[in-house]
C-alpha cells in the first residue's frame, strides 16, 4: 500500500514526479514510444517517397505526396497523443498507489474508451483555441478583401492608399493586442481544464463531467500547475534544442548552399526525434496526474479513504450482499389449524379451502367437545 499519500507542495511533487519516472522509466517511455514510433514510421515513409520521386524526375508531384501525408498525419497524431496522454495517466494512477504497471496494461485499460478521451480533448481544445481561430481568420480575411483592393500588397506598393496604409497599421496593432488576450484567455482555460484527462481515467468519467470536475479540483492551485506546466516546458525546450541544433545547422548550410540535406542526416533526424519525443513525452502527464491526486486529498480526504479501503475497513460496492428474497405470503387457509386427519386421507392433506367456514360467520364453530356444546 502506498503510504506517502499526503498534500504535497509543488516542490514534493517535482520531486515526486522524477522518483516515479526514474523508477518507471521503461513503462513511461514506452507509452510515449508506442506513438512516437507511429509518427517515426510515416515520416520515413515520407521521406523515401520524397527521395523516390526526386530520382525519377516528378518532382511536379512532391507538393501532393506533401499535402497527401499532412491530411494522413494530422489526424494520426490527434490520435496517438490523445492515446499515449491517457495510457501514461492511466499508468501513473497505477505505480502511484504501488500498484503494478505495464504498457500493454496501460493500452489495454484505455483503449474501451479511447473515444471519450478523444472527445473530452477536443471539446478542450475547442474552447482553449477557439478565440485564435476566429481572430486570424478575420485577420486574414480583412487582408484579402480591403488590402489587395487598395494596393497593399502590389509589387513594391507603388499603388498603395497612404489611408489604407494606416488602416492596416491600425488593424495589425489591434490585432497583436487581441492575440495577447487571446494567448492569456488559452492558458487560464488550459489550467480550468488541466486535470480532466486524469478525472477521467482514473474516475471513469464522461467528457463533460470529467471537465466539470477539473474546475472545480484546480480550483486554489492554477498557479502552481502553471509553474509546473513551464518548469516542464523549458526543460522539454531544453531537450529538443540540445538534439535538434546540429540538424537545424546542418538544414542552413545546405540552402544556403543550394544543397539538398544528405538522407542518412535526415532518416537520423527522425531517429534522434524519435527517442527525444519517447524520452519528454510523459513528464507533464505525470506530473499533471499527481497534481489531481494532491487536489483530491487537500479537497476530499483521498489519503483516509484509500488507506481505509487498503485495510478492508470499506467494502466496494459490488461486494455488498444481495438481500434475502422474502417469501410470499402464505393463502388465507394455510394459517387455520390443521384438523385431525380423516381416515382415508394422506397425512399432511389440508381440506379444500371452501370447507373452511367464514371468518364472520354466524354459525357456531363446532369446537370438537361434545359437552361444551350448545344444545340444537
Amino acid at each position: 500500500m502506498q503510504t506517502n499519500l499526503r498534500p504535497m507542495s509543488l516542490g514534493e511533487i517535482l520531486d515526486r514526479t522524477a522518483q516515479l519516472y526514474r523508477s518507471n522509466f521503461a513503462v513511461f517511455a514506452g507509452i510515449a514510444a508506442v506513438y512516437s514510433g507511429i509518427m517515426l514510421v510515416f515520416n520515413l515513409a515520407q521521406i523515401g517517397i520524397q527521395q523516390l520521386l526526386v530520382h525519377l524526375h516528378m518532382t511536379a508531384q512532391l507538393l501532393w505526396v506533401t499535402l497527401a501525408f499532412l491530411i494522413i498525419i494530422v489526424p494520426l497524431i490527434f490520435i496517438g497523443a490523445g492515446a499515449a496522454l491517457a495510457a501514461n495517466n492511466r499508468a501513473v494512477a497505477w505505480v502511484n498507489l504501488d500498484k503494478p504497471a505495464t504498457i500493454r496494461g496501460a493500452y489495454a485499460s484505455i483503449l474501451p474508451r479511447l473515444g471519450r478521451y478523444l472527445w473530452l480533448m477536443t471539446i478542450a481544445a475547442f474552447v482553449i483555441y477557439i478565440p485564435f481561430v476566429i481572430l486570424f481568420t478575420a485577420y486574414f480575411v480583412f487582408l484579402f478583401a480591403y488590402g489587395r483592393p487598395h494596393g497593399l500588397f502590389a509589387a513594391g506598393g507603388a499603388n498603395a492608399q497612404p489611408q489604407a496604409a494606416v488602416v492596416l497599421g491600425l488593424v495589425t496593432l489591434g490585432f497583436v493586442v487581441l492575440g495577447i488576450g487571446a494567448f492569456i484567455y488559452a492558458i487560464l482555460m488550459a489550467l480550468r481544464y488541466s486535470l480532466a484527462v486524469p478525472a477521467s481515467v482514473v474516475e471513469d468519467m464522461t467528457a463533460r463531467k470529467a471537465l466539470r470536475r477539473s474546475v472545480e479540483l484546480s480550483k486554489g492551485s492554477r498557479g502552481r500547475i502553471f509553474v509546473l506546466g513551464l518548469l516542464i516546458s523549458a526543460i522539454q525546450i531544453g531537450l529538443l534544442t540540445i538534439t535538434q541544433v546540429f540538424f537545424i545547422v546542418a538544414m542552413f548550410t545546405a540552402a544556403k548552399h543550394h544543397a539538398e540535406v544528405p538522407l542518412w542526416l535526415q532518416v537520423l533526424q527522425q531517429i534522434v526525434g524519435f527517442c527525444t519525443n519517447s524520452f519528454i513525452g510523459p513528464m507533464y502527464a505525470t506530473g499533471l496526474t499527481l497534481f489531481y491526486y494532491d487536489q483530491r486529498i487537500r479537497k476530499e480526504g483521498f489519503d483516509i479513504e484509500w488507506m481505509m479501503e487498503a485495510a478492508g475497513m470499506t467494502a466496494p460496492a459490488t461486494a455488498i450482499a444481495a438481500p434475502e428474497p422474502v417469501a410470499p405470503w402464505p393463502e388465507p387457509w394455510s394459517v387455520v389449524a390443521k384438523p385431525p386427519t380423516p381416515q382415508g386421507q394422506a397425512e399432511g392433506a389440508y381440506p379444500a379451502p371452501e370447507s373452511i367456514p367464514p371468518a364472520h360467520s354466524d354459525e357456531p364453530v363446532p369446537s370438537g367437545n361434545p359437552a361444551l356444546e350448545e344444545p340444537s
